[in-house]
């Protein structure tokens, strides 16, 4: 797994509903080969408002080659805690003592518009990234949360970082010994609305980056607790293929020295793009490389990618 390789631009799109989102990347330790999971949006479904957001499975791509090519797989099945066509948004997924967890945003349903119903965050093991086994609904800071992250605290432990809609969309943290129970709920950061936190560590440091619909915020911490504002980076449309628009909610691959930001664009969006067509709607995923100068996080996405992914 030693040797890089220069993936394509993009780097994946969804070939049944075109519409890859919150991309995870993850090793498969049973198959042997690197998998995205994403949130699977309906961008050529019809529908009534904001439907094709909604009753969207959880997607997978997956790289036998490195991460230079990627093959849709199809989506995970067995999720379902309660009948009928339901909701799947934003995977969070690591591997701790040779078990997968899951963390996804769960809605009920088809809504059709974006508010009036309760979002929240449900927990899965797997051995082998197929056969899933339910665990729990997670009591958090209300019942209108999404976008889970998950990272080791320095002390031991773990912290989950995630949107908090009923608290003006702020991130908030919970905190666990064992990744089944969470306490201590506790708002993060409350400057502004955002999503998609991702937390990493990268060059003695610990990382977020928020979504805040203007390109990526990077946040920087000691203790994985405290943070202050770095720089702003996927904020000005890239020039190469599928992606001339700002990057979305992200998730980041670390590998030593190096660092890979894997998100998603909307490449034929616009000011005057209509709503409801498929030019709007439809999105691709992509990775850039991460780098630290002079204490600030710089992403050049214009630049083709030297990639070198390591299994943890």
């Amino acid at each position: 797994m030693s040797d890089y390789v220069i993936p394509a631009s993009p780097l994946f799109r969804d070939p049944i509903f075109d519409g890859a989102a919150d991309p995870t990347i993850i090793w498969n330790h049973h198959e042997q080969s690197w998998w995205i999971v994403y949130t699977n949006r309906r961008a050529t479904a019809h529908g009534q408002g904001v439907a094709w957001v909604h009753g969207t499975d959880l997607g997978v791509a997956s790289s036998t080659d490195n991460g230079q090519t990627w093959t849709y797989r199809g989506v995970l099945e067995g999720l379902d805690v309660e009948w009928g066509r339901n909701t799947f948004w934003a995977p969070e997924i690591i591997y701790h003592h040779g078990t997968y967890h899951m963390y996804v945003s769960y809605i009920q349903g088809v809504p059709v518009k974006w508010e009036g119903h309760k979002r929240q965050i449900i927990h899965y093991t797997s051995s082998d990234l197929l056969n899933w086994t339910f665990e729990s609904i997670l009591n958090l800071s209300s019942e209108f949360v999404i976008d889970a992250c998950i990272h080791e605290l320095p002390e031991g432990g773990f912290r989950m970082w995630y949107k908090d809609e009923a608290n003006h969309s702020h991130t908030y943290a919970a905190d666990s010994k064992d990744l089944y129970h969470w306490s201590n709920t506790c708002p993060v950061l409350t400057e502004y609305p955002h999503e998609g936190p991702n937390v990493f560590y990268y060059k003695k440091s610990y990382w977020m980056l928020i979504d805040k619909w203007e390109g990526l915020a990077v946040y920087q911490s000691s203790d994985c607790k405290n943070w202050s504002y770095n720089t702003t980076i996927l904020h000005t449309p890239g020039t190469r293929k599928e992606d001339g628009s700002l990057g979305y909610h992200a998730d980041v691959h670390v590998n030593g020295e190096e660092a890979y930001v894997f998100y998603f664009t909307h490449p034929t969006r616009d000011s005057t793009t209509n709503e409801d067509s498929y030019e709007y709607k439809r999105s691709s995923l992509q990775v850039a490389r991460l780098d630290l100068q002079d204490g600030l996080i710089t992403c050049d996405r214009n630049k083709n990618v030297r990639m070198r992914l390591q299994p943890y």
